[in-house]
């Protein structure tokens, strides 16, 4: 290897050394910090024990570097799962399969608590976590779509998914976890999931 090209890996490894002490401070900072309206580049660089600039040039704004904590965050909750969760032949497995993936993601770090409450009070972390969100809808509305088929009305359809993208939010999970262990609170969000597109089935129209 020449001198240029093991300067040049030296400085790429740097980098990626920097860029991971940056985000693990960042995620930090989100768990422990007195205030999440604090969260800003400065205050990470700081946390990091980085420049400013070092910050910005590595995620380029706030939400570049809110954008890589989630991302961080999802890696650790194993929350790549979703692919299999899709993939799966059987959509009834598949739903209850998510259920179980997001059921396991919430509790797995205080973080994801304190991100969803910031959604109150910071607009930024509000549009950052809710187009997240709306992946998930968009996986449930598929689902629910390979269960009820197409003979069930859109409109039904949809106050299915609406009721269990409810039912998997973090805020819902935080309702019911209280004393309950995770399996517990999974088992009556995956009952509550079945039933509502139990409900909308052309075989159970008459009953409605």
């Amino acid at each position: 290897m020449s001198r240029r090209s093991y300067v040049s890996v030296a400085r790429a490894e740097a980098a990626t050394e920097k860029k991971e002490r940056v985000i693990q401070a960042a995620a930090r900072f989100l768990r422990e910090a007195d205030s999440i309206t604090a969260f800003s580049l400065e205050a990470v660089a700081k946390a990091a024990d980085v420049t400013r600039l070092t910050v910005y040039n590595q995620f380029g704004s706030r939400r570049g570097l809110l954008e890589a904590v989630f991302d961080d965050i999802a890696r650790r909750g194993r929350l790549v799962r979703l692919n299999d969760v899709m993939a799966e032949a059987d959509p009834w497995k598949g739903l209850d399969w998510l259920i179980a993936v997001f059921c396991d993601f919430w509790g797995s770090d205080p973080a994801v608590a304190r991100l969803h409450d910031a959604m109150a009070i910071d607009q930024e972390f509000a549009q950052a976590l809710l187009e997240r969100n709306e992946r998930r809808r968009q996986s449930i509305e598929e689902l629910v779509a390979r269960i009820a088929g197409e003979q069930v009305p859109p409109a039904d359809r949809r106050d299915a998914v609406d009721f269990i993208f409810a039912l998997t939010s973090c805020a819902m999970f935080r309702m019911l976890a209280g004393a309950r262990p995770v399996a517990a609170v999974c088992a009556i969000i995956t009952d509550a999931a079945r039933a509502a597109i139990i409900r909308i089935e052309p075989a159970n129209s008459d009953a409605k």
